[in-house]
């Protein structure tokens, strides 16, 4: 009978230890927000050159990003012929998010640098039917593949930005629809606290629909499936300011919550506001959800400049608006931040081009147009510095002020 017993422990410990989550918390993690959202004229989506600028009109005076992607790793199949040109005529070339080629090399450098994982967005008004939306579709599941290939964690990341209040329940019904085939099965699939992730971004933004009643209804909706939710909310959600819609309902919709991920992007702009930030907002952010039992996810940026997307919109930005300072004004945030007790941090972005806070592979040779120099490091210099303060934050190397030296 002792043997059966035995017996019988080892397969409930080979199943359990089967069933087990690759990817079991956020904590001590860095990852990185992924868009995804880049199409190119000629690729599978046949939606043209979205995100890049205004449809098939792209041209040096009308785009829409920042950024010029470094392509030199990537094979002729993955080049898209664009209507920009070097100074000598050649052509330059775009990449587009939807080539499996290419999302597996983005998953290889966070491999490669040491990012643990991404969250990809998943912008839910592009859910429904129609082109645009089977292209999300393509793009998670290249993502997931990537992330399973690369040993990398990958988090669904819903985008409710401009978002009517009568199509939250669209949201809802995608996330069952990928429960129901499986994503959070899949050995990449993101956990915390038992349960797997799902991070919903927008709640109680000042310039949105405040919605709240449909907010509640859709975590309501997403927690019955068993899912730990993240939620990106603004900046001064603690004392409902500034950003943050006043509603005595939000603190209790943010009390469901099991991660607090304030947006600071554009919030600061030196590495001294970044202090600032730490002691005025991340500390007590960070003292309200130990005290709530929460894990709070700050954001950390290494710049920004949205020169070009303004233009199509008949604003003016400078280029280059908020430096990076050759990675000082990222590498401050992430200090400030384990100042605080930070134990995860989320890198926006991976591959935001269009507003400049992208981390990939950019620099090296630019087309004819106004793109950000980045000149003054090599092209995987802010991969790399993420990766750092990744080792920062797990205290494999020291909380230094001074960049860490390659």
């Amino acid at each position: 009978m002792r043997a059966v017993f035995s017996a019988l422990a080892l397969v409930w410990a080979t199943l359990t230890w089967a069933e087990a989550p690759l990817h079991p918390t956020l904590e001590g993690k860095v990852v990185t927000g992924y868009q995804g959202w880049f199409r190119a004229e000629g690729d599978a989506s046949g939606l043209g050159w979205v995100h890049y600028g205004p449809g098939k009109r792209l041209a040096p005076d009308k785009c829409g990003f920042d950024l010029w992607p470094d392509l030199s790793e990537l094979t002729p199949e993955e080049r898209y012929p664009s209507p920009f040109r070097f100074a000598d005529g050649r052509t330059a070339d775009l990449f587009s998010s939807v080539h499996p080629v290419t999302v597996r090399r983005h998953f290889r450098w966070m491999k490669d640098y040491g990012l643990d994982g991404a969250m990809l967005q998943r912008f839910a008004v592009g859910l429904g039917e129609g082109r645009g939306a089977a292209s999300l579709d393509t793009v998670l599941r290249h993502c997931t593949a990537a992330a399973n290939a690369e040993g990398r964690s990958l988090t669904v990341m819903y985008d409710l930005s401009g978002l009517t209040p009568g199509k939250f329940p669209t949201v809802g019904a995608d996330w069952r629809r990928l429960v129901a085939a499986g994503q959070t099965k899949e050995p990449c699939a993101q956990h915390h606290r038992g349960k797997p992730l799902v991070a919903l971004w927008g709640l109680g933004f000042k310039d949105r629909a405040p919605a709240l009643a449909e907010w509640a209804a859709l975590l309501a909706e997403i927690r019955a499936t068993g899912a730990a939710v993240m939620l990106g909310i603004p900046t001064y959600w603690r004392d409902e300011k500034e950003d943050c819609l006043a509603d005595p309902a939000l603190r209790g919709l943010l009390r469901q919550a099991d991660i607090l991920s304030p947006w600071t992007v554009g919030r600061v702009t030196t590495p001294e506001g970044a202090s600032r930030l730490s002691r005025e907002v991340w500390a007590p952010d960070q003292a309200w959800c130990l005290a709530e039992k929460k894990t709070y996810l700050p954001v950390i940026f290494p710049g920004f400049s949205w020169r070009n997307l303004s233009a199509l919109r008949g604003q003016h930005a400078p280029l280059g608006q908020i430096p990076r300072l050759g990675g000082r004004f990222l590498w401050s945030q992430a200090v400030a931040a384990r100042a605080t007790g930070a134990t995860t941090l989320y890198v926006a972005m991976f591959d935001e081009l269009d507003e400049g806070t992208a981390i990939m592979k950019c620099g090296g040779p630019r087309p004819i147009g106004n793109f950000v120099d980045l000149s003054d490091v090599p092209s995987d210099h802010y991969l790399w510095l993420s990766g750092q303060a990744g080792r920062m934050l797990r205290g494999e190397i020291p909380a230094n002020p001074d960049l860490p030296q390659r």
